[in-house]
């Protein structure tokens, strides 16, 4: 090996990087700028907002205090409580909104473990779910344990929408299914776009009395046409499953995640299909500031990580910092969650008018990004 050989490589290398100031700039900043947020993240979750709607199915007085007395507790840890005629009621009132947890105790409560204490939520955010049960635990563990003894009921978790036990991945799959296509989907155009651009193909389409407007459209549906079949195969490996029988020595398996679905599998397309082509916009969009695919990669953590963070993929919206919150209102996977989880698990079809905005948002966002990418793209071959 000759040591002047090496030197002289990586002195090229060295001065190649210098050059290119985008490169520095995302390879020094967007580090310090996406630890920093999750960090923020982290450190400054509010605590949830929780309103709790209690109900017995005991009758006579006993009943009433220990309602009473838990109502007590959970006010004096900053929830909001109210009492519901029934069982029914509580449950409903999750159902509408008026509640995030409905408290429903058995009429054997006195029976220890043989009774069971009924938690219930919505089911669409598991992990916003989470934080809400975990804070009506406790204070159900520290009004009852006086009252009742060191054996107390169990705590049981039911949802309104879906089936919280019956398979751990269904509540992640519409955030999982989401993210990743946003995230392929984009990788692929932006990469695509920026080799027609370096490759002299868009420099001589624009020498040509096609218009900006014209390009942008046709390569958003040649890309979007790929993508619609990449969306399909996703949705079809996530919900459907074939079983396979043993063969030989080969064991019985199974090919595709079976996920339940309560609502149908052809909106469920068509509002991952509206995602996709938002991220083929987006990658068009982003790839015009590129000089190299390198940095159609490095906006990634500039752009896909916060959306990650922020979108209720990891993390539960109604927890995030105040200060973050509005962020979410302008990111697309935000809608894309909220509309799969809508569909997947509450099965909600098109008379639902929170689905009808997710879908709206969804398609300007598309429209939206291929108008402005049509305003960025350059004639100078790079």
């Amino acid at each position: 090996m000759s040591a002047r050989r090496l030197r002289a490589i990586v002195l090229r290398v060295i001065a190649e990087i210098r050059r290119d100031r985008p490169s520095l700039a995302l390879l020094f900043i967007a580090p310090i700028v996406v630890t920093g947020l999750l960090t923020f993240i982290l450190r400054d979750t509010t605590s949830p907002d929780v309103r709790v709607a209690i109900a017995t199915e005991g009758t006579g007085p006993a009943a009433g205090q220990v309602v009473t007395r838990l109502a007590s507790a959970l006010t004096g840890a900053g929830m909001t409580v109210t009492v519901a005629a029934s069982p029914d009621a509580s449950r409903n009132a999750v159902r509408d909104g008026a509640a995030t947890v409905a408290i429903v105790l058995p009429a054997n409560l006195a029976a220890g473990r043989d009774a069971q204490i009924a938690l219930v939520t919505k089911g669409l955010d598991p992990a916003g779910d989470g934080a809400q049960i975990q804070a009506v635990s406790s204070a159900i563990v520290g009004s009852l344990a006086s009252s009742l003894g060191a054996v107390l009921p169990a705590v049981v978790h039911q949802t309104v929408y879906g089936t919280p036990s019956a398979d751990p991945m269904a509540p992640f799959a519409p955030a999982i299914v989401a993210f990743f296509l946003y995230f392929f989907v984009y990788l692929l155009t932006g990469v695509s776009f920026l080799r027609e651009r370096t490759g002299g193909t868009l420099e001589r389409l624009m020498a040509t009395p096609v218009t900006r407007g014209e390009i942008v459209t046709g390569y958003t549906l040649g890309f979007g046409f790929f993508a619609m079949f990449q969306v399909a195969i996703l949705l079809v490996w996530a919900l459907g499953t074939v079983r396979v029988p043993a063969i030989g020595p080969l064991p019985e398996f199974s090919l595709g995640l079976g996920i339940a679905v309560a609502g149908s599998p052809l909106l469920a397309f068509a509002a991952v299909l509206l995602l996709a082509l938002g991220a083929v916009s987006l990658g068009i969009f982003l790839s015009t500031f590129a000089r190299t695919e390198l940095q159609v990669i490095q906006f990634i953590p500039v752009v896909l990580v916060p959306q990650f963070l922020l979108s209720g993929v990891l993390f539960s919206v109604d927890s995030l910092p105040a200060v973050l919150q509005p962020l979410v209102h302008v990111m697309p996977l935000a809608y894309a969650v909220d509309a799969l989880r809508e569909i997947f698990i509450r099965g909600a079809d098109l008379s639902v008018t929170s689905l009808q905005v997710d879908l709206a948002v969804l398609a300007v966002v598309a429209v939206l990004f291929a108008a402005v990418a049509s305003r960025t793209i350059r004639r100078d071959v790079v």
